[in-house]
């Protein structure tokens, strides 16, 4: 594909282009353009009130504009008279700061410089409901131990197979699919790419997740954890750094401990550094910490970390380095903004290689048995209240994604929590009624 978006509307049938942002909350926002005038918007950008989503601007501002970037746009396989584009927000002929896709250009920008190239894959869980989102959609779907379950994957056949084939069409390279730990809930895996291609993949397959679901009479749900006493659901982050080629994975080498290299454990050890602040990004919701904190699934583990330490191939961790030249990063959660998930683990990484950051000491046990013996890592923050005061006290991290959009982030996620917390609960009538 060229640059241009209407030669490729022409060369492929597409009537609409839907020009798409996605917001701090992780909301996609998107216009739809017709063919005859995605020229102009190419070059001038889709008009938006930005106040109208979440960002942090008000009715004053001016129209924030959508410039569609024509390296990542997709046809829709299911509605191929539409194509999605990935845009980026400028506003005064200026990138908006806080816009996450701009944040995440800005960090890889940022590490190409050092000679550094961050290539990611994620394993995006969903869950399968009612439309009303109160139960799960396959009522036999039951066993107390479901990973895996051929029937219940079979039965769910129709829209897992419609939306692998549009990856494979798409060409993705997926490579499986499974019904994972929960009840009603699926992943789905394709190989991994650069971090803004793997973003903008990541942003494409919830639309596309949800939009087949529907299609199907069925609802998705990326929620870190919809269902009390199931396991929640994780975005695993696998990640790795080549060099200027391309070709050169500089994680990689088989004389280090776990063939991680010298740069991939400084790169880990920024990770583990800032653990507790990024909670705020990868974990980014009130709900999130009841994945992360919650008490024995009905499966027997609830496959999330709550304490921040690194091991080899030992899925109890928060990070395990699985086999030479990557690791795996389990904290990040559904709700994890696809754009902001890759900026906040680059920046970490980066300022872990620059200050030769030690991830510190590797455990090998099983932290859902032994985790109460470590008694020299931290615990990862309690709700969404600690991690946004963990956030802010990261002034390396903070500094490292931008000022405009941390206050931005910061500033809009302190009132999502003060609205929670000014919610009254039926919990508090029963536990309060009768003091």
């Amino acid at each position: 594909m060229g640059n241009d978006l209407a030669a490729f509307a022409k060369e492929n049938g597409v009537k609409y282009f839907m020009i798409s942002y996605t917001d701090l909350f992780s909301g996609q926002r998107a216009k739809l353009v017709p063919a005859q005038a995605i020229a102009d918007m190419q070059k001038d950008g889709a008009g938006f009130a930005g106040f109208a989503t979440w960002l942090d601007l008000t009715p004053a501002h001016p129209d924030m504009l959508a410039v569609p970037d024509p390296a990542s746009v997709i046809q829709l396989p299911w509605k191929p008279d539409v194509a999605w584009v990935a845009a980026n927000c400028i506003m005064d002929d200026k990138e908006v700061d806080q816009a996450p896709r701009n944040t995440l250009k800005r960090l890889i920008a940022e590490a190409a410089r050092d000679g550094m190239h961050v290539k990611t894959g994620v394993e995006a869980e969903f869950f399968l409901i009612s439309p009303d989102g109160t139960a799960i959609s396959d009522q036999y779907d039951t066993a107390s131990k479901p990973c895996y379950d051929q029937q219940a994957v079979m039965r769910r056949y129709d829209v897992i197979a419609e939306i692998c084939d549009h990856m494979l069409a798409l060409g993705w390279g997926p490579y499986q699919n499974d019904h994972e730990d929960a009840n009603g809930q699926f992943e789905m895996n394709w190989s991994f790419d650069h971090a803004l291609a793997t973003a903008d993949k990541h942003s494409f397959f919830k639309f596309m997740v949800k939009s087949i679901a529907e299609k199907h009479g069925l609802r998705a749900t990326f929620m870190p954890k919809p269902f009390q006493g199931l396991t929640g659901n994780g975005c695993h982050a696998h990640i790795s750094v080549w060099d200027e080629t391309g070709k050169t994975n500089v994680f990689a080498d088989n004389s280090m401990e776990l063939g991680l290299s010298a740069k991939g454990k400084n790169f880990l050890g920024g990770i583990m550094k800032h653990a507790s602040a990024l909670a705020a990004i990868t974990n980014p919701t009130v709900n999130s910490y009841k994945r992360i904190n919650a008490p024995r699934t009905i499966s027997g583990a609830t496959w999330a970390p709550n304490t921040v330490t690194w091991t080899g191939n030992n899925r109890t961790h928060m990070v395990r380095v699985p086999g030479p030249g990557r690791f795996e990063l389990r904290l990040p959660d559904g709700a994890a903004n696809p754009y902001l998930l890759q900026a906040v683990i680059i920046a970490a990484g980066l300022d872990g290689i620059r200050s030769k950051a030690d991830p510190g000491k590797r455990y090998d046990i099983d932290m859902y048995q032994l985790g109460h013996t470590v008694t020299d890592a931290p615990k990862l923050p309690l709700n969404l209240l600690d991690a946004l005061r963990e956030f802010d006290h990261d002034k390396s991290l903070k500094a490292a994604l931008g000022e405009e959009f941390s206050s931005a982030y910061l500033k809009l996620k302190q009132q999502e929590w003060n609205s929670y917390a000014s919610h009254f609960t039926q919990w508090e009538r029963d536990h309060t009624l009768d003091i």
